[in-house]
């Protein structure tokens, strides 16, 4: 018995063959696409989730050979079935050699197609749950990077625990570094739609032009380069969790997109008139405060409110000291692991150095140190040695400062156009990113751009 909405695209440039294969298909239960050719099934193949595809091996345009191989460079999983002519054994032959699940002859009966379509959907979806848990099997969804003791850190997984249970929408802040991916994922898949995609996208990382096509799809032909149909983060995550990362980097205009969204549950792509529904639970984080940029009108605050149903906000790992013990025991078993190598001792010294370290970078820091140490230790037991020298000795500079100060006086408003100047070379003048990377908000960095000229 088929599974409700399974979607079957039938690709045949015989209107009447076309018409009858999808009379019998849905008469069967399944929803049915058709395309007249080659060419519109590759379009629509490529912008629905199709379960199965029925070609014809012979159109114009576009053979079914050639689509055979496209479509299975878009998506290998998808069961193929050709249709060919009676005893044409050569066309058979040629299909199951590129990668055809099955074939069917003229004239099929009924019988025969249904039989051929159910063992080709079965075995679809025995490829994508295997696909589902290869994934499973090589991602760790235990919150590696955010295991911990400490007090701050039993009252983020208690919260984790409740809200898994639920659909509430997540709000989770802290600074980079903390772990805020992994404590989604951690709620994703520890919640009723853990065999349904999570799919996280950073708003800081796409240029402003391009994250609304990112998130919402878009027509062919709806702006430059659009050559295609395309889903966007929404439908990728449909039945599942969208994790938006740094949604403080969100431009006003989308942000009040959003808002629709998470109000409506439906979203339109670029270049079309027609509303979509969605069923997506949407998890945010931000290393900013928001009020702080609510306040500055860099930031909705009714879009604030639809996302902090249940804020979560991750300590530094400045504030959990205690924890670092036991991330530094995980991290070197992880390394160990990674490099396949024997686990290493650490001396009780370079503990009190990590201790009385800053850690700007949070745990995200600590882990990497703990890997380089692993992989260039020369012996079965790092010590101080093996320290990185900035964590070593890090009152050899004035404070916590990365470069010695001059004997000379200096002119404070130089270093920080410097400071700016070098952090926008850094980013490609992205101010958002270069924003966060200094702590301060795009209005102030903007302010500060035009004080000194660096426009």
């Amino acid at each position: 018995m088929n599974q409700p909405n399974q979607k079957i695209l039938i690709a045949d440039d015989d209107d009447s063959l076309r018409r009858v294969l999808e009379f019998q298909l849905q008469e069967a239960g399944y929803e049915v696409l058709t395309a007249e050719n080659g060419t519109q099934a590759l379009e629509i193949f490529s912008s629905e989730d199709v379960d199965c595809l029925i070609t014809d091996w012979r159109m114009p345009q576009m053979s079914g050979a050639e689509l055979l191989k496209r479509a299975g460079a878009i998506n290998s999983e998808t069961p193929i079935i050709v249709i060919t002519a009676f005893g044409d054994v050569e066309t058979a032959v040629e299909a199951m050699s590129g990668g055809a699940f099955d074939f069917i002859t003229k004239p099929f009966n009924r019988q025969a197609i249904l039989l051929i379509v159910e063992k080709a959907l079965k075995y679809g979806a025995a490829l994508a749950e295997n696909r589902r848990l290869r994934r499973i099997a090589h991602e760790d969804f235990r919150l590696e990077s955010v295991v911990g003791n400490s007090e701050k850190m039993r009252q983020v997984f208690s919260l984790v625990e409740r809200v898994a249970q639920t659909d509430v929408t997540v709000l989770i802040e802290g600074e980079s570094g903390t772990g805020k991916e992994l404590i989604a994922k951690g709620i994703h898949f520890s919640s009723s739609r853990k065999d349904k995609s999570f799919v996280a996208i950073n708003c800081a990382a796409i240029p402003e032009t391009l994250i609304e096509a990112e998130l919402f799809g878009y027509k062919k032909g709806a702006f430059t380069g659009a050559t295609q149909e395309s889903k966007g983060k929404f439908e990728e995550a449909n039945g599942g969790t969208l994790f938006l990362d740094e949604i403080s980097a969100m431009p006003l205009a989308l942000q009040t997109r959003l808002l629709r969204v998470l109000q409506e549950q439906e979203i339109t792509r670029l270049g079309e008139n027609t509303t979509r529904k969605i069923n997506v639970r949407i998890i945010a984080a931000s290393n900013e405060n928001l009020t702080d940029l609510i306040k500055q009108n860099e930031f909705r605050e009714d879009l604030y409110y639809r996302l902090a149903v249940v804020p979560i906000k991750l300590p530094p790992l400045r504030e959990r000291r205690e924890d670092i013990p036991l991330l530094v025991e995980h991290f070197l078993k992880k390394s160990a692991s990674k490099h396949d190598i024997k686990p290493l001792r650490i001396e009780r010294e370079v503990f009190q150095k990590f201790f009385n370290y800053v850690w700007m970078g949070n745990v995200r820091e600590l882990e990497n140190v703990v890997e380089r140490m692993v992989v260039l230790a020369g012996d079965e037991t790092l010590t101080l040695e093996d320290i990185p020298e900035n964590i070593k000795n890090p009152s050899d500079n004035f404070g916590n400062l990365w470069f010695s100060l001059p004997v000379e006086p200096i002119n404070l408003e130089t270093v920080e156009a410097e400071i700016i100047r070098e952090a926008l070379n850094r980013f490609d003048s992205n101010q958002s990113q270069t924003a966060r990377y200094l702590g301060i908000t795009r209005s102030a960095l903007i302010y500060r751009m035009q004080k000194y000229g660096l426009e």
